[in-house]
């Protein structure tokens, strides 16, 4: 900051220059203490004003080294409304973004860690029992096994839907979606991963909407998921679908204990689970479901009802209504 106060030191002997021209001319000779006094005043005074208005950029200074070795906390105090105060607060809104992020960051990694650990450790224990001859290479052992590796399969898939809402880019393809069929197809595979819960599908024959149908069948397939593993023993899904004009309502509803009012909106977000939820949910699914929701123009969101219930409404035309 050093060149800053020179600068401001220049410009003021420019000034001075300037000034001691015009009264030498107009006015003639003056006093060399006159002269040599306001001078080595007004150098003193540049330097005090250079050294007040270089403060925050010193700090900022000072924050990116800290930045640099991993400290995110680092402030600049921001005493004016001046350019050089605006620069100090747009500097603390983007340390503090990058702090959010370097968080979110360390939490991600943490959480696929442990996700990736618990379906990797529970494979690795059953090919050990198999290959110690502790256990037999039955149906019932290779169905455990394949039941991890499914597991595993679908956290690799969420996590490529994860980098992608990260990146913030997907191209939809939009066609016209036969619902009653999707929904026959998600809760057949529903089925197979719960075949205790019952599920009751209500959509009008010729329910159609416009769509991305692999994109949608993934957010009825999540809904579905979340709603097996919080639902109690034989307990039921409940589907419903219904074209209302422009509009198109999904709601899947389950008998579980439902969730507080706090955390409805918190339950869209990363590796977020109910307590009460069973099975190896890896806590993505419903963020996932609203990007989708969200590419598509929609909306998606908790409501009250003896259960959990899920609502989802998109545009039958595919995209966002306008006006």
């Amino acid at each position: 900051m050093r060149s800053i106060k020179l600068k401001i030191a220049a410009v003021v002997l420019v000034s001075w220059a300037a000034a001691f021209t015009f009264f030498r001319i107009r006015i003639g000779w003056l006093a060399p203490t006159t002269v040599f006094g306001a001078l080595g005043i007004a150098l003193v005074i540049s330097q005090v004003v250079g050294h007040g208005m270089t403060r925050p950029l010193r700090e900022m200074t000072w924050a990116v080294g800290a930045m640099r070795r991993g400290d995110y906390s680092r402030r600049v105090r921001a005493t004016g409304r001046d350019e050089v105060g605006q620069l100090a607060v747009a500097f603390n809104e983007m340390a503090a973004d990058i702090a959010d992020a370097e968080q979110r960051r360390r939490e991600l990694i943490a959480n696929v860690s442990h996700e990736l650990r618990t379906p990797i450790t529970a494979l690795q224990a059953v090919l050990e029992n198999v290959v110690d001859g502790v256990e037999r290479a039955d149906a019932t052992t290779m169905r455990t096994a394949l039941a991890q590796t499914e597991r595993l399969g679908r956290l690799v898939a969420e996590l490529l839907d994860l980098s992608r809402i990260d990146a913030g880019a997907h191209r939809l393809d939009l066609s016209e979606v036969d619902v009653p069929a999707l929904l026959g197809s998600a809760v057949a595979e529903a089925a197979v991963a719960a075949p205790s819960t019952r599920f009751a599908v209500d959509a009008p024959p010729g329910t159609v909407v416009t769509a991305d149908r692999a994109r949608l069948h993934q957010v009825v397939q999540n809904l579905l998921d979340n709603a097996t593993r919080h639902a109690p023993p034989d307990g039921e899904v409940r589907i419903t679908a219904r074209a209302d004009g422009d509009l198109f309502a999904l709601a899947v509803e389950d008998d579980g204990p439902g969730i507080a009012e706090a955390d409805r909106e918190r339950v869209f977000e990363r590796f977020t689970r109910g307590e009460r939820a069973s099975g190896g949910g890896t806590g993505l699914g419903l963020d996932i479901a609203r990007w989708v929701v969200d590419l598509h123009g929609g909306a998606i969101r908790v409501v009250d009802a003896p259960g959990c219930r899920i609502e989802v409404t998109l545009p039958r035309s595919g995209r966002p209504p306008t006006g």
